[in-house]
């Protein structure tokens, strides 16, 4: 599959893109609109890049928890039925006079069901897709992702200004609901994946089998932290200029278009492929650097757009995950992706949030940058590493370790050697 058409024509591709896109604006917009709310109630840049990244903290709660329900739980009811319990608790935080603490505590359970909510969808996507569709399927998502998050910022930027916080909540919750709806009369009914009841113990060894090869650990590391310190970057746009914060957003979303539609669609040889992930996690960062010197808005926003290519690495690191791990834990393997990154991206905005308060934004912003270069650093010389120790031959898919083995293949997408 190498072209939109295809994908577009693809039966349940369709409505599995809207119920993603309703999803993802519906997020966007409650985010900015409860740090808003936050930031104008206590001042504080730690307490507001919280409430916009701070529920994907509990992420690591349901991937601990309760993952193994992703593959065990019919696809379709679980796509509904979160959508329907995320416009109650997006409604629940426009309700006046609510205590800062049970905002969090709604915040803390959203991200517990996201956590489940993120394999299920993804374990979707890989049924709905042939195998040679996924990295298309999830670059358009992607692209989907930034279209919505540069509406979403803005309309909720304007919509903030002109209604109000709480009503931009509202608004945010009935998306929710849209969502819901398409969800449950436009995708068929399937089967669960997996057999067997869902519990913390089945989670618990699911996760230590995906995490007994070194080749998984090393894609997962990539794909959970060099962008989360990024993240934590951008969770203080806020904070850095709240009247910019919106178009902020809005160009890092753009650029994050951009890399995907490159990375989806033009990047097709898998070489390329593999060679341009470490890069792309570079540039991920690097712009971030030069916002110790406080930059004008307008040079910010080019910043932002620029560092925000690299976000296309992603794609790139899961195509390799994806390689390394059987087909019937696929929606374990990607919920623990998709939570173990939103909640190293929560992680990092407490971090900046707390580097902000104690010197400001701006500089905080490019220590996370400097982190983040020297973890992709890490990996890349990690990988070279393990190739030159004689690892199998790339493309073999490492489903021995996972059943039990430790350190086996090794897929790249290059000729020898990781990116």
């Amino acid at each position: 599959m190498h072209t939109y058409r295809e994908l577009f024509r693809t039966p349940q591709f369709r409505p599995f893109f809207a119920t993603s896109a309703l999803q993802v604006a519906a997020s966007t917009m409650s985010g900015l609109a409860l740090a808003t709310l936050v930031y104008d109630a206590t001042a504080s840049a730690l307490l507001a890049a919280l409430s916009m990244f701070g529920s994907s903290l509990a992420q690591v709660i349901g991937a601990a928890l309760l993952m193994s329900a992703a593959d065990r739980l019919p696809p379709r009811a679980a796509t509904t039925g979160m959508a329907l319990v995320f416009a109650l608790a997006t409604a629940a935080l426009a309700v006046p006079g609510l205590p800062l603490p049970a905002a969090f505590a709604i915040l803390l359970a959203q991200g517990v069901v996201a956590a489940v909510g993120g394999g299920v969808r993804y374990g979707l996507l890989n049924e709905v897709l042939p195998k040679d569709g996924y990295l298309l399927g999830r670059s358009v998502l992607n692209m989907c992702a930034g279209l919505m998050q540069i509406g979403g910022f803005a309309l909720g930027g304007l919509l903030v200004v002109t209604l109000s916080a709480r009503g931009t909540l509202l608004i945010a919750a009935a998306l929710y609901l849209a969502g819901a709806a398409v969800a449950r009369y436009g995708l068929a009914r399937r089967p669960p994946r997996a057999t067997g009841r869902p519990s913390p113990a089945e989670t618990w060894r699911i996760n230590a089998l995906l995490w007994s090869s070194g080749p998984r650990r090393r894609a997962y590391l990539a794909l959970w932290v060099p962008n989360g310190l990024v993240v934590g970057c951008e969770s203080l746009f806020v904070p850095y200029d709240p009247a910019g914060a919106g178009l902020l957003f809005a160009c890092a979303a753009l650029g994050m278009l951009i890399g995907d539609t490159v990375a989806g669609r033009f990047i097709s040889a898998r070489p390329w492929r593999g060679r341009l992930a470490a890069p792309l996690q570079l540039l991920l960062a690097a712009p971030y650097l030069f916002f110790v010197l406080r930059p004008a808005l307008p040079v910010a926003f080019a910043l932002a757009m620029l560092a925000s290519v690299g976000f296309a690495a992603s794609l790139l690191y899961q195509e390799r995950l994806m390689a390394l791990t059987p087909d019937e834990f696929t929606g374990q393997a990607l919920g623990l992706h998709s939570s173990g990154m939103l909640t190293l991206q929560g992680v990092a905005a407490a971090l900046a949030g707390s580097l902000a308060q104690w010197t400001s934004p701006a500089p905080a912003m490019s220590v996370m940058a400097v982190a983040s270069v020297a973890v992709s650093l890490a990996l890349s010389w990690a990988g070279h590493r393990a190739t030159r120790r004689g690892t199998r031959a790339p493309g073999a898919v490492d489903s021995v370790a996972l059943h039990g083995t430790s350190e086996a293949s090794d897929v790249t997408g290059t000729a020898d050697r990781p990116a």
